[in-house]
Formats: structure tokens, sequence, C-alpha cells
């Protein structure tokens, strides 16, 4: 019976030692569970790179849940233009490159603790190519589009991310990506696939810090 009472203390002290109050840099915290922080965020980007050595330029955004900082997963989505300005013969007429392409976008993060971190961006999914007249640029003229214009493509694209942590809301990001696509069947281009390198930056807008642990509070707050 003395053995049990003894057992029945311990486990009474044991409780109330980690249920109250266990003094941390100014913090007092009533448990010791681990503090996972959730966040979701908006982001928008611009980049610029190249598609068969010609001038490229991209725009993109991304929705994506942000797990304890260290792992993002979402959606992104992206504008593409390439300036290849090709010759075709059969309409008479210079061609660019116009599309776009989306799917899941997966972000392990490095160094979460840190004002700068270090990031792995992957996007795998797939969208839409095709040619567009040159004078597209032009105020006054207008393109009569067809679905034999476009083809469908699958896209793989990896990079490597400097992220800048402004605040808790705000965050720059600065990077390189590199472009993989299946190949396209475009009438009268000679591009085939939209491989290429591109570089740009961009800034991410929302909460990366909801789960503040409600388990604390300040001391000085007397809260």
């Amino acid at each position: 019976m003395n053995n049990q009472k003894s057992i029945l203390l311990v486990l009474i002290s044991l409780f109330g030692v980690l249920g109250f109050a266990q003094e941390d840099e100014g913090y007092v915290e009533f448990n010791d569970r681990n503090n996972v922080v959730h966040g979701v965020y908006l982001g928008i980007s611009m980049r610029y790179g190249e598609v068969e050595d010609a001038d490229t330029y991209m725009g993109g955004f991304t929705i994506a849940y942000v797990a304890n900082q260290q792992f993002e997963v979402g959606f992104e989505g992206n504008f593409i233009y390439s300036d290849q300005d090709v010759f075709n013969s059969t309409l008479s007429r210079r061609e660019d490159l116009i599309g776009g392409y989306g799917g899941l976008h997966l972000e392990p993060i490095f160094f979460s603790k840190s004002r700068v971190n270090l990031s792995f961006p992957l996007l795998i999914g797939g969208g839409a190519i095709g040619v567009i007249d040159a004078r597209v640029n032009d105020q006054d003229f207008e393109e009569n589009l067809t679905e034999d214009d476009f083809d469908f493509l699958f896209v793989a694209e990896p990079g490597i991310n400097a992220l800048f942590n402004i605040n808790r809301y705000l965050q720059i990001e600065a990077g390189i990506r590199y472009r993989l696509s299946s190949k396209i069947n475009l009438v009268n281009s000679p591009v085939e696939r939209i491989n290429g390198f591109s570089g740009g930056i961009g800034i991410k807008v929302g909460v990366f810090n909801m789960g503040r642990n409600r388990y604390k509070k300040n001391i000085d707050d007397g809260k």
C-alpha cells in the first residue's frame, strides 16, 4: 500500500512539473509539446531566361501551405513568352512562342530559423505552348489563334532559392530554375522543347507563423 502511495505521489508530482511553470528566456511554458508552426501565402514572381537561345520572359504566382517553416506544398502557375522571331514561310510572318503551365509546387526549406533560408523548389505539372505572330506587341495588330497553333506539354522545373525573411508576413525570394518539358509539335516551328534556365525574383505575402505556442505567455504581461 505504501509503495502504491509513493508511486501515485511521484506521478502526481511529474504531471505537476509537466503541466505548470517552466522558465525559458522570459516565458512560462505550461506544457512540453513541440510547437508546430503553420503558414499560408500568396506569391508572385518574375523571371528571365532562354529557350533555344532566344530571350524568354516569365511571370508566375504560387498559393501554398507552409509546414513548420520547413516545407511548402501548393499550386504554382506560370506564363511564358519567348522572343523566337522565327520566320514562317507558309504564312509569311515571323513568330514567337507564348503559353502557360502549372501544377504541384513542392519546396523543402533549410535554415528556416535564420533570417536567410535556402530552399529547393520543384514544379511538376503541364500546360500548353503555341506560336503567335511577332507583331502581337503592335497596338493595331489583332491575332486570330486556333487550337492548331498550340500543343500540350508536361513540365518539371527544379530550382534553388535564397529566401529573405523581412517579417512574419513578408518574404523575398531570388533564385534560378531549370525547365524540362516534353516534346511539342508546332506547325512550322523548329522548337521541340522549351527546356532552359531562368532566373528571377519574387515576393511572398501571407502569414508564415500562425502556430505560435498558445501555452506560452510573457512573464511581464501577467496574462
